[in-house]
């Protein structure tokens, strides 16, 4: 039986080409997890700027109740 001299060189392109899709997948996976908990960060980031908002709209309003009572009186 005769061997093909260009099987060592397959055999390298196969395991080549196998490295390069595990570490595809790898950084595809990293990505994913990367962006999923940024997304989440940038969530709690906006509900916290909203919350504030809120909360200095509350004082704003509160305030001006408090200063309109004097001037009625």
């Amino acid at each position: 039986m005769l061997l093909n001299p260009f099987c060592p060189i397959a055999a390298a392109k196969i395991i080549g080409l196998k490295a390069t899709v595990i570490l595809l997948l790898t950084l595809l996976i990293k990505a994913k997890i990367r962006i999923t908990a940024f997304s989440a960060l940038g969530g709690l980031l906006l509900l916290l700027q909203t919350l504030a908002f809120l909360a200095v709209a509350a004082g704003a309003a509160i305030y001006a109740g408090q200063q309109r009572k004097p001037a009625a009186a």
